[in-house]
């Protein structure tokens, strides 16, 4: 039998999602509110740049793939996973926008026999308070009529030695027949499948997993404060420790963090704690060392021109890399877009260079101008005061940027190979 599943949210974790279940012979329809993705899709072409066409154009042709913004279609699906954004609002509680508007459109045409999977983060007890009673207001009953699961998301974009069907997959039910029908789902694409007792347990998984390493950037980050005024090197530091066999997992310090998770997942356990009176400290410094590191790059970045006899007010200064993470082309939650935002108020010319990101999205978070990804040629590297190294893409020749750059702001240690050999001085921050 045909399994038939249909994905609502075909950004970069609902297409992959797409992508496995296509391969693997399901008949999919994917669902998005934007109509220039389900253009794109129906032409054949991926917009996620990690993630080839090459599946797409023999899935569009056998029809094993429906791209469409009809969410009146939602009852065609056997299955249903719900992949939607789940950001913060101003006041950094959880937006649950996207998923309570996902849900009611999914309760319109809910039909007996269906399963639903929640995958976007989100803090614990989300799929029974919150999907739920919106979905149980269909008049069907859940674990009768209907079935219900959470499943996390666990993308890695860029990384290619796992793939979607390659990452385990954790999933916690409502009752045993979601349960049983969410494993026997995801088992079918799947390498490996984790059961666990409930929704809840499901949820905190994800959460665990993304404060871990909120939690350790946080650490590395604050000692690469602590060590540059002792004048110690803390990337050396991160490389003798590696050594060690056991007892040791290496974290990498950076300008911020980025992408949909790590910024914003503890925060929903920050306010889900809150919310039953219990103080979370050690989270909550780790968000404030976090979000205080653009402010240290910037420090640095004025400390470095400072020696130039320079101020940062009019200074040219080139942030090199958008996309929060190393060769990939997701800008989401970017710290560049903070830096941004830090030198304009400070009187600096900005601008930026990333092959993965031609032209400047914009963001909800910050106020950013529209600019286009300036070509690293000599005569521009020439031309700038600063080049600051925010996310350390593949693409960037770091040598010859060494040979043409006045000033390098290092917060990757990208340019530690060619220190030796680099014209431009080259500070670390």
């Amino acid at each position: 039998m045909t399994i038939r599943v249909g994905v609502i949210g075909l950004g970069y974790v609902g297409l992959p999602l797409v992508r496995s279940f296509c391969v693997s012979g399901a008949q999919v329809w994917g669902f998005d509110v934007d109509p220039r993705k389900v253009d794109s899709l129906c032409k054949g072409i991926s917009y996620v740049k990690h993630l080839d066409s090459q599946w797409l154009a023999p899935s569009l042709h056998e029809e094993r793939f429906v791209p469409t913004a009809n969410m009146a279609r939602l009852d065609e699906p056997d299955s249903i996973l719900i992949c939607v954004p789940t950001p913060l609002n101003q006041s950094r509680d959880p937006d649950l926008t996207y998923i309570e508007q996902t849900c009611r459109s999914i309760q319109k045409s809910l039909r007996p026999g269906q399963l639903i999977i929640l995958e976007s983060t989100t803090y614990p007890s989300t799929t029974r308070d919150v999907v739920k009673p919106i979905l149980d207001e269909s008049g069907l009953i859940c674990g009768q009529d209907y079935f219900l699961a959470y499943s996390p998301e666990r993308e890695d974009p860029g990384n290619k030695q796992f793939s979607t069907q390659m990452i385990p997959k954790v999933v916690g039910a409502m009752n045993d027949a979601s349960l049983k029908k969410a494993c026997d789902l995801y088992s079918t694409v799947m390498d490996q499948v984790v059961p666990v007792s409930s929704c809840e347990v499901a949820e905190a998984c994800k959460i665990l997993e993304n404060t871990y390493r909120c939690v350790n950037i946080a650490m590395v980050n604050e000692l690469k404060v602590l060590f540059e005024k002792l004048n110690i090197d803390i990337w050396e530091v991160i490389e003798a420790a590696k050594t060690k066999p056991f007892g040791f997992q290496a974290f990498y310090p950076g300008p911020g963090l980025g992408g949909h998770c790590i910024p914003i997942d503890p925060f929903y356990l920050t306010w889900l704690a809150r919310c039953h009176e219990f103080p979370t400290r050690f989270i909550e410094l780790a968000g404030e060392i976090n979000t205080f590191m653009p402010h240290y790059v910037v420090d640095r970045v004025s400390e470095a021109l400072n020696e130039f006899g320079k101020p940062v007010k009019n200074s040219r200064i080139c942030i090199l890399g958008i996309a929060y993470k190393k060769n990939i082309d997701d800008p989401r939650e970017s710290p560049s877009f903070k830096l941004i935002e830090l030198l304009n108020e400070r009187g600096a010319i900005v601008s930026y260079s990333d092959p993965h990101v031609p032209k400047l999205p914009s963001m909800r978070s910050f106020d950013v101008p529209n600019a286009v990804s300036q070509e690293l040629t000599a005569d521009f590297l020439s031309s700038i005061d600063c080049a600051l190294i925010a996310t350390d893409h593949s693409a960037f020749d770091y040598s010859f940027l060494g040979q043409h750059a006045r000033l390098i702001v290092d917060t990757r240690n990208a340019m530690a190979p060619f220190q030796g050999e680099a014209k431009a001085r080259i500070w670390k921050a």
